[in-house]
């Protein structure tokens, strides 16, 4: 094949080597991370030698990273993101810090330079993002507490690395400290990222989606996927250009467009690339551990990836614990932050001979790449090992759906209220299928004879699995709104003929439920709290029918108020006014009545309830 052209014989390479490897590694139960690591190291320097432009295959599978960042931005909404700010900022940063302090007086205790322990210990205070994130979405982790704790620790990990990089020049020794830039230059790289960083949000707001709206009328579905690729590679390129990490710049640009119409488009779009890629990084991770090092000095490259593991594991486990994660998911949680990531080749490369020699570089990066390889196969040793320590304890396994169900009526979230409809619906011999992503939830209802499946109900593949094509109701009694409408979305776009009963937690919920067009829609406190009112009433003293005409009338006004206020929601001054207007007439139609009835009956209402006071 020497004449063909060399991406073609790359393209045979990397796709035999991980169609042989990837397969035969999940068979022995070892998982497709480890597989594609396997593949790496095989056709890499190291192995059989097929490829050697390491370098430059890792900068390209990169963009497997990228990818998934900006399909994890579409999964969190502005409101949401803003919601997590606390674990991101707060355990995020306590994470980075007490590890680099760590691991930083460790190196300094073994005399290695204070510059040299500083880079060090903050490079290896990072964790894999893409290894991390592909193991909590394999294992259903993800909506757990350790998986959004997890997240939001890799998240800030992210944002960390932009300052990481941004303090290199300044621990540089020798003519080039500082970076040679004066500080008007240094203004105007800060004024370049604001800019870029405000282009970006504007963009999301502004120009993205109608630009996103005029392609998809074109029909053209190989041009949408194209112009999703287009985005991200673009703000890619931006955040490369101004020095920033690509793939914070891509969760950013998700983020923004999660709000959209077409979010679930670009999902569905962006996925293939997204694995193929992150296959592809993996294998280059592969590619690039140096055994040479490793060889050269075997004992001391086992006592760094083993020490500095070892130090991130108790750091990490003891911020777990005071997290509140339940200790059954501690040991995963702990592992996948414990490991080196790929944002520490970066920050070990642009570090420069100032601060770190290339020796000391090239041994750091080959004892993350090793921690990234060894890290799956620890995972596999606590599945085996560890774990089933914690089975008297932890909660059986939850039976996801693998099988098509046919049932009529789907109930989305088997909570309080949930539960009711489903005990109810049961009670008339009717066939339901229950989706709950809870596992402590799951494992109580299970004791009780509830069939109930394990799933996240905001995911297509399972709502589809679960019989929602051919169901005639699909009840969404989920807890959380912004998922209850993520449901909404899915459920009239892919399943029309369904009828959507659905849970409204407040009247925001129900607002934007009616801008749905869902029909059947139930405020979940709203019928116990007139009839908790109705008890009220008839304690002090009214007859029993009055109380109940009373609420009647209170209920049948609430819901007119609701319509009146529906059409002006979104302005906040104008819905106040009409609300205080409606409660003011409601108020006086109601004083009207009962002096209307105190003439009818000849009694003194208000005297009756004060003689029944106590």
């Amino acid at each position: 094949m020497e004449h063909a052209p060399g991406w073609l014989v790359n393209s045979l390479i990397y796709l035999g080597a991980a169609v042989l490897v990837v397969p035969l590694s999940k068979a022995l139960g070892l998982g497709s991370i480890i597989g594609y690591l396997a593949a790496g190291i095989a056709i890499g320097p190291w192995g059989l030698g097929l490829v050697t432009n390491v370098e430059d295959i890792l900068h390209f599978a990169e963009f497997g990273v990228v990818l998934m960042l900006f399909l994890v931005g579409l999964e969190l909404e502005p409101k949401r993101l803003w919601s997590l700010r606390q674990p991101i900022f707060g355990w995020g940063s306590a994470q980075v810090l007490a590890c680099a302090a760590v691991l930083f007086l460790a190196g300094w205790a073994a005399g290695a330079n204070w510059r040299v322990a500083l880079v060090a210990a903050l490079g290896l205070a990072l964790s894999s993002t893409a290894i991390a994130l592909q193991v909590l979405g394999e294992r259903n982790l993800l909506l757990t507490s350790s998986g959004q704790a997890g997240f939001s620790i890799l998240l800030f990990q992210d944002v960390a690395a932009i300052p990481i990089l941004a303090l290199l020049p300044l621990l540089a020794v020798g003519a080039d400290a500082g970076g040679g830039m004066s500080g008007f230059e240094r203004t105007l790289e800060g004024l370049k990222i604001v800019a870029v960083i405000g282009g970006i949000v504007l963009g999301g707001r502004l120009a993205i989606r109608p630009l996103l709206r005029w392609i998809a009328r074109s029909n053209t579905p190989e041009i949408f996927t194209a112009a999703a690729l287009l985005l991200v590679v673009a703000i890619a390129a931006l955040m490369q250009f101004i020095g920033l990490s690509m793939a914070l710049g891509a969760f950013l640009a998700g983020v923004l467009l999660a709000e959209s119409e077409y979010r679930r488009e670009l999902e569905t779009d962006i996925e293939p690339f997204k694995g193929l890629l992150l296959g592809l990084f993996f294998i280059a991770v592969g590619m690039s551990i140096d055994f040479g090092v490793l060889l050269a000095q075997p004992g001391l490259m086992a006592a760094v990836v083993v020490g500095f593991m070892l130090l991130k594991f108790g750091v990490i486990y003891a911020l777990g614990k005071v997290m509140g994660i339940p200790y059954q998911q501690r040991p995963v949680f702990t592992l996948l932050l414990a490991q080196g990531g790929e944002f520490a080749f970066v920050v070990f490369q642009a570090a420069g001979p100032n601060v770190l020699p290339h020796g000391v570089a090239s041994f750091l990066i080959g004892a993350v790449a090793l921690s990234m390889l060894i890290s799956p196969l620890l995972l596999v040793a606590i599945d085996k090992w560890v774990l089933p320590r914690y089975s008297a304890h932890a909660p059986a396994s939850m039976e996801e759906i693998s099988e098509q169900q046919d049932a009529k009526v789907v109930i989305c979230g088997f909570g309080r209220y949930g539960q009711i409809i489903g005990r109810m619906l049961s009670a008339q011999g009717l066939k339901i299928t229950v989706l709950d992503h809870d596992p402590d939830t799951i494992e109580s209802l299970r004791e009780f004879g509830f069939g109930v499946f394990y799933g996240d109900a905001t995911r297509l593949d399972l709502l589809r699995t679960a019989g929602a094509g051919t169901a005639k109701v699909l009840v969404i009694a989920v807890d959380d709104m912004e998922q209850s409408l993520e449901i909404v979305d899915l459920a009239q776009k892919h399943f029309p003929n369904a009828r959507i009963v659905a849970r409204a937690r407040n009247v925001a919920h129900l607002y934007q439920l009616l801008d749905r067009k869902v029909e059947f829609i139930e405020r979940e406190v709203f019928e116990s709290s007139l009839r908790s009112a109705r008890s009220v009433l008839e304690g002090l003293g009214w007859p029993a029918h009055e109380a109940r005409e009373t609420a009647m009338r209170f209920r049948r006004r609430n819901i007119q108020l609701m319509h009146e206020t529906y059409p002006h929601y979104k302005d906040r001054a104008k819905l106040i006014a009409v609300a205080k207007e409606g409660r003011q007439q409601f108020q006086e139609q109601m004083a009207r009545e009962r002096e209307e009835r105190r003439q009818r009956s000849g009694l003194d209402w208000d005297r009756v309830e004060e003689e029944r006071t106590p």
